[in-house]
C-alpha cells in the first residue's frame, strides 16, 4: 500500500469501504501544473491573500493543539465492511482515547459495537474531531455538516485532490476555500491521520499493536506509508514520541504549521521531519531559527535531489549551486540537522531529545571489543570528533583496573575480562573504567558500550545492579554519556523496560550512534554561533539595499555594465578601459602597463574564452593592436552587440577565487564561494550560504573549502587576508541584493587575491523580469 505523500490512501467509497483506486500524490506534486498547464495554470499561483490569511488563522498553534489532542472522535463513513474503519477504530482503542468514539453511518445504528448516528448533525453534543473517510465527492458536504454540528477539526482520508491533475487541483482549492469559510481546521486531504501518545489520541489509518511510547520526539511526515516504519523502529528501540503526523496534501495545515505548533508543545524536545518539499520556505527558515534559539532541534530527511538545475545554468553559479546543495546550505545556516536515512533521522532526533550537553568534541570510548574501538575511532574521524589520549593520572588508574594484557588508552578496550572479574560495590570492570574516563579532564563526554539481554536473565538483580551503577556514575559526573549497542539490533521488551526503570537510553548501533553524536555536536555549535551573533554586532552584514525601478536590461549584462554596478557598491575591481578601436586599445595598454589582457565586451557572450574572445599576456603595442583586431572580430562573429574590448592589466601570483549569487526558486538569493577560474566547475570546491551574509560568514565559508590550505600561503606563497576577501564578497552580495526581484545571477570569476590585495578580474550579471521566474538560462 502506498499512502499520503507517497501513493495516497485509497479513496473510500460511499459506505466507507475502499473503492480500490490509488493515486500518485505528494506535496511536491500538488498545485504544480507545470509550464504547459494551459488555461488552468492559474491554479499554480497559490491561494489569494485573503484565503491564505484565513488558512493561517486555521493553522495557528492554538488550533493545532486542539486538533492533535481530542477527547472525542466521530468516524464519518464508518462501516464494518471497511478496512479503513476497522483500522481507525482499532487504533483509537489501542491509543487509549479518553472519551467516546462515535461512528457516523446513515444505514446502521451500531458499528463495531458502538452506537452510531446517521450524521454529524445528529450528535447530542459536538465531538472534538471528525475523521472523514467518505468518498471524495462527499467530503465537502461532511464539512458543512461538521460546521453546523459545532465540530471544528477534521482529518480527511480521501485522495483525488492536488495529486491527481488539474481537476484535483481545482477540487483542492475549493476544499481550502470551504474550510476557511466554515472555520474548519483540516488535516489532509489524502492523509492517514496522526498519533499523540501523551493525549491518548490515535485517529490513524494504519494498524498499531500497542500504545505508542510517549516521549519527546515529534515526527512530521510528508509520506503516510512511512509512518508504519517509523512506529516499528521507534518501538523496537525504545524511542518515545510526542506526535506522529501524516501530512497528506497540506491543503490547510502544512508541515511548517505543525513545526510552529511543536515549538510551543511542552512534550516535544526534538522535531524529526521527512520532507519531499518545503512549503513557505521563508517561514520554515524563520521557525527553524526560532527552534535553534529555543534549544529544540529540528532534524530533517529531505529527499528529491536533482541535478536538473545544473544542466540549464548559464552562469557558473548555477552549475555549482544545484538545488540539493542549496537545501544543504539553507538548512545548515538555519540550524536544521540534515540526515540521509530514516534510521538516522529517528536515532539523531532521539539523542537530541535527551538534551545532553554535547557541546565539546573530546570523546572517551569504553568498549569490550578491540574491533569496535577501531570502528569508532574511524567514525569519530569522519564526524570531526576528537579521541584524545587519557591524562597520565587516568592511564595509571586504568592500568590498575585492567588485566595485564590490556592497554590503557582511548578508545578503551576493557576486553573479555569484564565477564570474569566480579563486581566490586555493585560496579564491574566496565563501570569502573567508565567512571575513570568521566573523571579525566581531557574528556568531554563518553561513548559507552552497553550490552543488554535479549530476554529476561536468570538473575535480573545483576542487570539492574549494573544499570543502577551506570545511572549513578552518569548522574554524579555531570558529563554526558552516550550509551550504544554494537549493532542496530532490536531491544527486547525486557531490556527496554529495564532501561526505562533506570532512566537510561541506548543508541541503536555504532554507526547510527556516531552519526547522531556528530550531528549533535554540529547542532550545538550552530546554536552557540546563532546566540553569539544575536548578542554582538555583526560586521559586514548588508543592510536592505534600496531597490529602485527594475533594470532596463534583462538577460546577461555586458561586463562593462556589470563592473559599473559592482563599483557602485564598493566591489574592488581590476583597472580596465573599454576600447573601441585598435588605437584606443594600444593607448590603454600603455597606460595600464604591460602585460595586459584584452576581452571582448558583449552582453550576448558570457563565456568569452570559448569563442576566442580573450587575449592574455599581451606584451607590446603592436601585439595590443593585433589582439584587439582578433578579439573584436571573434566577438563580432558571434554577436551583434559588441561594445568594444576591455583592456586590463595582467595579475601574477596570488590565488584565484570565485564568488557568485544565484536566486534559488525556493530559498531566494544564495551566495557561492570557491576556488576560481575554470576550477570552480572542474573541482566543485564550493561553499554556499543564503543571503544576507556577514564578513564572519564569508570567512567561515572560505575555511570550509577543501582547498582552504591554498589560502594559507603554502610553499612560500603569500597568505590570503581572509578579512579583505570577506569584505569584498560582502560588497558583491550588496550589489546583487540591490537588483531586488530582477536578480537572476551575479558572479565574479575570478577574484585575484595577493595578501590583502583583492580585485575582481571578471564579472557577470544576469537579470530578468521582476514578476517572472527569469530566463531559462539564468
Amino acid at each position: 500500500m502506498r499512502a499520503a505523500g507517497e501513493g495516497g490512501p485509497m479513496t473510500p467509497a460511499a459506505d466507507g469501504a475502499p473503492d480500490g483506486r490509488t493515486t500518485d500524490t505528494g506535496p511536491a506534486a500538488q498545485l504544480d501544473a507545470g509550464p504547459d498547464a494551459g488555461p488552468d495554470a492559474g491554479l499554480d499561483a497559490g491561494p489569494d491573500a485573503g484565503t491564505e490569511a484565513g488558512r493561517r488563522r486555521l493553522a495557528r498553534p492554538e488550533r493545532l493543539r486542539a486538533l492533535f489532542a481530542p477527547r472525542s472522535v466521530a468516524l464519518v463513513g464508518a462501516s464494518e465492511s471497511s478496512g479503513w474503519s476497522r483500522l481507525v477504530v482499532a487504533s483509537l482503542r489501542t491509543g487509549g482515547l479518553p472519551g467516546r468514539v462515535v461512528p457516523v453511518n446513515p444505514r446502521h445504528s451500531s458499528v463495531f459495537g458502538l452506537p452510531a448516528v446517521p450524521s454529524l448533525r445528529a450528535l447530542d453534543e459536538p465531538v472534538d474531531l471528525a475523521f472523514c473517510q467518505v468518498a471524495t465527492e462527499r467530503v465537502e458536504s461532511v464539512m458543512e455538516e461538521a460546521a453546523e454540528a459545532g465540530v471544528r477539526h477534521l482529518v480527511v482520508l480521501a485522495s483525488g485532490y492536488g495529486e491527481s491533475g488539474t481537476d484535483g487541483r481545482r477540487r483542492e482549492r475549493a476544499l481550502l476555500g470551504k474550510a476557511v469559510g466554515l472555520d474548519l481546521t483540516l488535516l489532509g486531504p489524502n492523509t492517514l491521520g496522526y498519533l499523540n501518545p501523551h493525549a491518548g489520541a490515535a485517529p490513524f489509518g494504519l494498524p498499531i499493536t500497542e500504545p505508542p511510547r510517549p516521549g519527546g520526539v515529534a515526527v512530521v511526515l510528508q509520506s503516510g506509508a512511512l509512518a508504519s516504519a517509523v512506529l516499528d523502529f521507534s518501538a523496537r528501540h525504545g524511542i518515545g514520541l510526542s506526535l506522529l503526523s501524516s501530512m497528506g496534501n497540506e491543503a490547510v495545515v502544512t508541515a511548517t504549521d505543525v513545526v510552529a505548533h511543536l515549538l510551543e508543545d511542552d512534550h516535544t524536545r526534538a522535531i524529526a521531519m521527512f520532507l519531499e518539499t518545503v512549503r513557505d520556505p521563508d517561514r520554515f527558515v524563520e521557525l527553524a531559527r526560532r527552534a535553534l534559539r529555543a534549544g529544540k532541534p529540528v532534524v530533517a530527511l529531505k529527499v528529491g535531489r536533482s541535478d536538473a538545475g545544473r544542466a540549464s545554468a548559464l552562469a557558473h553559479t548555477g552549475a555549482v549551486a544545484g538545488d540539493d546543495a542549496v537545501v544543504d546550505a539553507v538548512f545548515r545556516a538555519a540550524g536544521v540537522v540534515r540526515v540521509r536515512s530514516l534510521e538516522e533521522l529517528l536515532a539523531t532526533a532521539d539523542l537530541l531529545a535527551q538534551g545532553l550537553p554535547l557541546d565539546r568534541p573530546r570523546m572517551g570510548v569504553v568498549s569490550a571489543s578491540g574491533g569496535a574501538c577501531d570502528i569508532i575511532a574511524d567514525r569519530a574521524h569522519d564526524e570531526g570528533v576528537e579521541v584524545p589520549e587519557p591524562a597520565p593520572a587516568t592511564r595509571e588508574r586504568l592500568t590498575e583496573l585492567l588485566p595485564p594484557f590490556a592497554v590503557a588508552r582511548n578508545p578503551l578496550d576493557v576486553t573479555g575480562f569484564v565477564l570474569a572479574r566480579p563486581a566490586v560495590g555493585g560496579r564491574g570492570l566496565a563501570e569502573q573504567c567508565l567512571e575513570a574516563m568521566l573523571d579525566d579532564p581531557s574528556i568531554d563526554f563518553v561513548f559507552n558500550s552497553l550490552s543488554l539481554p535479549s530476554r529476561e536473565p536468570a538473575d535480573p538483580a545483576a542487570l539492574h545492579g549494573r544499570l543502577a551503577a551506570i545511572a549513578e556514575i552518569t548522574a554524579g559526573s555531570g558529563k554526558p554519556v552516550v550509551h550504544y549497542t554494537t549493532t542496530c539490533a532490536d531491544l527486547a521488551p525486557y531490556a527496554r523496560d529495564a532501561l526505562d526503570k533506570h532512566g537510561l537510553r541506548v543508541m541503536p548501533g555504532i554507526e547510527l550512534g556516531m552519526a547522531a553524536v556528530g550531528h549533535a555536536l554540529r547542532w550545538g555549535r550552530a546554536r552557540r554561533r546563532l546566540l553569539r551573533r544575536e548578542n554582538a554586532p555583526v560586521e559586514g552584514l548588508p543592510a536592505a539595499a534600496p531597490v529602485g525601478s527594475p533594470p532596463a536590461r534583462t538577460g546577461p549584462w555586458s561586463e562593462a555594465a556589470a563592473r559599473e554596478l559592482a563599483a557602485a557598491h564598493g566591489v574592488p575591481l581590476v583597472p580596465a578601459t573599454l576600447a573601441t578601436t585598435r588605437e584606443e586599445a594600444r593607448a590603454a595598454a600603455e597606460a595600464l602597463g604591460y602585460p595586459v589582457a584584452l576581452k571582448v565586451c558583449s552582453a550576448s557572450i558570457t563565456h568569452k574564452s570559448d569563442i576566442g574572445g580573450v587575449a592574455l599576456m599581451v606584451g607590446g603595442p603592436e601585439e595590443a593592436e593585433s589582439a584587439f583586431d582578433r578579439v573584436h572580430s571573434a566577438g563580432a562573429a558571434h554577436a551583434d552587440d559588441v561594445e568594444g574590448v576591455l583592456v586590463t592589466p595582467m595579475r601574477r601570483g596570488g590565488v584565484e577565487l570565485f564568488a557568485g549569487v544565484k536566486v534559488d526558486p525556493l530559498f531566494g538569493p544564495v551566495l557561492a564561494v570557491g576556488l576560481g577560474g575554470v576550477f570552480v566547475e572542474v573541482l566543485g570546491d564550493v561553499s554556499l550560504r543564503p543571503l544576507p551574509v556577514s564578513a564572519a560568514d564569508v570567512e567561515e565559508m572560505l575555511g570550509e573549502l577543501r582547498g582552504a590550505r591554498l589560502l594559507e600561503g603554502v610553499r612560500g606563497g603569500v597568505p590570503v587576508d581572509l578579512g579583505a576577501v570577506a569584505r569584498a564578497v560582502c560588497a558583491l552580495s550588496r550589489a546583487a541584493l540591490s537588483l531586488g526581484p530582477s536578480l537572476r545571477a551575479f558572479e565574479v570569476n575570478p577574484w585575484w587575491v595577493h595578501g590583502s590585495q583583492v580585485e575582481a578580474l571578471d564579472a557577470l550579471v544576469v537579470t530578468g523580469p521582476p514578476e517572472g521566474d527569469g530566463p531559462e538560462d539564468a
